[in-house]
């Protein structure tokens, strides 16, 4: 971290369905610069007045920005955070953004019990946090890393499972895919570089603090 950088805090934001959410959140303590937006060409967007800098990035990224300290602080799904397994501290829950880790399979190839699963072919874009969870029931499985579409495995014959996340379940109903196992629920975090953290925190702590007021009014409203 530069010296320069002392002077400023920098945010990476995801891009996709959690960047307005995000943005709209950390507008309302007075986080915004102009011409914030995830599809903006510029790569860095500041806040000169405030001292704030916005990283822009895919998603899976931010916690490798966060980590080594591109960023001090982001908003990451806690589904992303968990399989990236990168060292950051994870501050807060931001609620939004809710879905949940499942595995499904098609139906017309349903078994009776989730072990008879076992040593069979899962596709998922989430193969650490899967793997995590078979080993848990004891099974062992073969782990197809895919990067969408992953509702194609079983139908195509790729795998017999997939493990991905789901938020209304209008997909797996489409292409005729069956929930069978639970694996946890999953909502956007702000997570922080753990040497940032120290060496701002005054300044951290009080946008948490902030960021938390404001989910709490509105939760009661």
């Amino acid at each position: 971290m530069q010296t320069s950088d002392m002077d400023y805090l920098t945010v990476a934001l995801p891009k996709g369905k959690l960047f307005s959410l995000s943005a709209e959140l950390f507008a309302k303590i007075g986080y915004t610069a102009e011409g914030l937006s995830d599809q903006s060409r510029k790569l860095i967007i500041t806040n000169e007045e405030k001292k704030i800098r916005f990283i822009v990035s895919k998603t899976a990224d931010v916690p490798t920005y966060v980590e080594y300290g591109a960023a001090d602080i982001g908003v990451i799904g806690k589904d992303v955070l968990m399989e990236s397994g990168k060292d950051v501290y994870e501050l807060l829950d931001l609620g939004f953004g809710k879905c949940h880790l499942m595995m499904a399979v098609h139906k017309p190839e349903r078994r009776p019990k989730l072990t008879d699963y076992a040593h069979t072919r899962v596709a998922t874009k989430f193969p650490h946090i899967a793997e995590q969870f078979f080993n848990e029931h004891g099974m062992q499985m073969e782990y197809i890393k895919l990067n969408g579409s992953i509702e194609l495995g079983p139908i195509v014959g790729l795998s017999e499972s997939i493990v991905d996340i789901v938020e209304t379940g209008t997909t797996l109903r489409e292409n005729n895919l069956e929930e069978i196992a639970y694996i946890m629920d999953a909502t956007a975090r702000l997570i922080a570089n753990r040497v940032s953290f120290k060496l701002k925190f005054d300044r951290i702590h009080a946008m948490v603090e902030d960021l938390r007021q404001i989910l709490e009014s509105e939760a009661k409203a």
